[in-house]
Parts: structure tokens; C-alpha cells; sequence
């Protein structure tokens, strides 16, 4: 092994990262998607023991570009989202108003801006198969209504049953002990 020099290297520590709950969170990047008719919001939490978490994280990771980010889609059927989102950021932030053309559809406007973020945890299968859970953004709130929130339980994967039999091939319209002739070999 290499001689190394552990006299200002500090030990790692307990890591700690955001658990399911309301944060008051600052947009910190958007990015419009016209062909796709959505926002990516970049955000980062301003409050708290997780102050500047997504930040840091980015950081550390700069090709982990979803940390910290999600999307706000504008499509005629989202709509309705896309306005509880608009009025939340809005009430937000004082005299500020984004409510996507009538009066300001400039959606840099939207960075600096505070909202609240309800986050919610959720089961997901990595890239190797194995069950993780991440932090996703469930809904905005309006930051004067953080004491109303209520944490939501965590979104979990459903468990498909097995569809194959130990041979491979899925036995339909007959029971276990149908001996009958298969027609094919």
C-alpha cells in the first residue's frame, strides 16, 4: 500500500440526509422544456438541519442531475398542478406572481423564489435491481401553511407476482395434477 498522510484528513462521520416531511425550499435553477411542456425545477432546502443538502450534494456529484429537482409539467391535463404550484410560489414570496402568461410567464422569474415542498419517500429499483428509496416531491404548499402539513405515507413498489412456472412456461386453463396430452412437444 501507499504511504498516506491521515494527519488533516477528517474521519468520516453518520450520514444524515432529509427524511419524508415539509421543507421550506428555495428554486434554485429552472429549465423550461417546450417540447415536452414542462419545468425542471432545481430547489434546494433554505430552513433547517438540511439547509443547502441538495447543493452540497451536487456538488460532491455533479453528474447526479436529478438531486434536488423534479418536474412541473404544463400540459392542458396538468394543468390544475401546475396552478396549485403557480399560487404557492406566489403567496410565497410577498407581491410575486408567476401564473404562467397572463401576467409572467418568464420562468427565471422563479429562481431565487421560496416554497414549500411536501416530500414523500418512494421505493424504486436501481440500475443494478436492488430496492432503494428515494425522496420525491409530492406536492408545493405556500410556505405560511409548513405547520399544516402532514408527512405522506411513502409511495411502495407493488410486488408482481411470478409468472413462470419452474419449466418456464405458465400452465393456463389446467390444475396441477391434469395429466392430459399436451399437443405440442
Amino acid at each position: 500500500m501507499k504511504k498516506i498522510n491521515m494527519t488533516n484528513v477528517k474521519e468520516a462521520g453518520e450520514f444524515s440526509r432529509p427524511t419524508a416531511g415539509a421543507y421550506i425550499c428555495t428554486i434554485t435553477d429552472v429549465e423550461d422544456v417546450p417540447a415536452k411542456e414542462y419545468l425542471k425545477i432545481t430547489y434546494d432546502i433554505a430552513e433547517g438541519e438540511f439547509a443547502g443538502y441538495y447543493a452540497e450534494t451536487r456538488a460532491a456529484h455533479p453528474d447526479w442531475t436529478w438531486s434536488g429537482a423534479y418536474v412541473k409539467s404544463y400540459k392542458t391535463k396538468a394543468l390544475p398542478m401546475f396552478k396549485r404550484f403557480c399560487t404557492a410560489v406566489s403567496r410565497s414570496n410577498g407581491n410575486y406572481v408567476f401564473d404562467g402568461g397572463a401576467v409572467n410567464a418568464d420562468e427565471t422569474t422563479l429562481i431565487g423564489k421560496r416554497v414549500g415542498l411536501l416530500m414523500q419517500e418512494e421505493e424504486y429499483y436501481s440500475n443494478s435491481g436492488d430496492k432503494r428509496t428515494r425522496l420525491i416531491v409530492s406536492r408545493e404548499f405556500s410556505t405560511d401553511k409548513l405547520a399544516e402539513q402532514k408527512t405522506p405515507a411513502p409511495k411502495l413498489l407493488k410486488e408482481e407476482p411470478a409468472l413462470q412456472t419452474p419449466s418456464g412456461f405458465i400452465n393456463i386453463g389446467a390444475s396441477d395434477d391434469d395429466e392430459s396430452e399436451v399437443p405440442f412437444d
